[in-house]
């Protein structure tokens, strides 16, 4: 089964379980989806405390949402040394058996080598401080986004909760993105942390099958899809009002080589060969600035572009609303969310045919696809786009009601509110430790 989730009827909803909510660095820019799911759940009443393996940089706090967000997160690191040292030896002599047990398992999951090693006894001791601060706070279930550090921490804090107290078994599960962990599943051990979750939630079907190659068909049944939303009401102008003689080409993405900013400068490059006069602003901030900007200038097209680093949420819907295209030509995505920002802002969109992206642009339909690293191609689909401001709108209105229908926060809440009342009722509650270890 897909498991694609549907809110129930209120005569049948169930109150949701308090739930603690974990990522490696929470607030971040990079995360805002997360914070836009924490909200929305909590609109529908379900209780969540947020939890950061780091503390977040203040960096990362761009809008009023962010700084809210990161003044009531409890962040693990750096640690609190007293508090630290004093819970790991309470609990070594309260509930020795719990601790050593789990702290063989975390070695048992480790990935070959002493680095690996080493880095799971950071994990548990991290842990324990997550358990001990759920377990204050009367929270039982943690879920995670990405199945990175934050997902073997909230594994070993699940386990070792339901160790220590047996007949009340703690559980844990996971959003799968991608790509990042598909291309080393050995590394990231997705068989293992499925096979430890109580269930996890597929951003898509590509998401999904991913993690059905690697895992047993008996654990299929914890895979659903639920797709990640935007609040679709913040998203809202007419982009085609702009000044077109000097058409400005908006691309949205941290600055690392997978998002495929130096294809859509070479496309660029062949678009003024051609005549083009076109403008292209780079919303984001990363390692692969310097390289590009080098790029744009052997290219000669420096002038015409615009680096402008990160931009917080209270600012991205002006940039969205100035500009012509949208252009993601990424080797390596999920499904982006700023595709779909662009979408419901009436954007004609233009990206990669990769993993999840075709289950939110239909080619020719809403949007245009065009193979990975292909900058010729890139090319032709925004000279498509330049030559033809009525595509331009059929495929923005298109786009935008796509969104609005399938790819709404809203909507995704409800759905996830769903699962969790589902899966997380007492009825349903079983020690998943147990099947997993034998």
């Amino acid at each position: 089964m897909t498991g694609l989730a549907h809110a129930p009827d209120q005569q049948q909803a169930r109150p949701v379980a308090k739930l603690a909510y974990l990522c490696s660095q929470y607030p971040a820019v990079s995360h805002t989806f997360i914070l836009r799911e924490v909200n929305a759940l909590r609109r529908l009443g379900v209780a969540i405390d947020t939890f950061s393996i780091h503390r977040a940089d203040t960096a990362h706090l761009l809008a009023d949402a962010d700084r809210v967000a990161f003044e009531t997160t409890y962040a693990i690191l750096p640690p609190r040394w007293p508090r630290l040292l004093g819970t790991h030896l309470k609990l070594v002599l309260s509930a020795p058996k719990a601790y050593v047990s789990t702290l063989v398992l975390a070695l048992r999951l480790a990935p070959p080598g002493l680095r690996g090693r080493l880095w799971q006894v950071f994990y548990f001791t991290e842990s324990v401080i997550l358990w001990a601060e759920c377990r204050r706070r009367g929270i039982r279930h943690i879920h995670v986004h990405l199945a990175n550090v934050a997902a073997d921490v909230a594994l070993l804090a699940a386990e070792l909760g339901s160790r220590v107290e047996s007949r009340r078994p703690w559980s844990w599960s996971f959003t799968m993105h991608g790509p990042t962990e598909f291309f080393d599943v050995t590394r990231f051990r997705l068989a293992e942390k499925l096979r430890f979750a109580r269930f996890v939630v597929c951003i898509s079907d590509f998401a999904r099958s991913q993690l059905m190659a690697v895992s047993d068909p008996s654990t299929w049944d914890k895979l659903h899809v639920v797709h990640c939303g935007i609040p679709v009401e913040q998203f809202t102008g007419s982009p085609h009002d702009v000044r077109e003689d000097i058409p400005m080409i908006l691309c949205v993405g941290r600055l690392v080589p997978e998002k495929g900013h130096a294809v859509l400068l070479r496309a660029v490059a062949m678009l003024v060969e051609r005549g083009r006069q076109i403008t292209v602003t780079f919303a984001g901030e990363g390692p692969s600035r310097p390289s590009l900007e080098r790029l744009a200038d052997k290219h000669g097209i420096a002038s015409r572009i615009t680096f402008l680093g990160a931009v917080g949420q209270d600012d991205i819907h002006t940039l969205y609303s100035t500009a012509s295209i949208f252009c993601l030509p990424s080797f390596a995505e999920g499904i982006p969310i700023v595709l779909m920002e662009a979408m419901a802002m009436g954007v004609p969109v233009v990206s990669s045919r990769i993993t999840g992206i075709p289950e939110l642009i239909d080619d020719g339909r809403t949007g245009l696809l065009v193979a990975p690293g292909r900058a010729d191609e890139v090319t032709d689909a925004l000279e498509r786009l330049l030559d033809d401001p009525s595509l331009r709108r059929e495929l923005g209105s298109r786009a935008r009601e796509l969104v609005i229908k399938e790819f709404n926060a809203a909507s995704s809440a409800k759905q996830l509110h769903a699962l969790f009342e589902r899966l997380l009722a007492p009825e349903t509650s079983q020690d998943t430790t147990a099947s997993a270890l034998h």
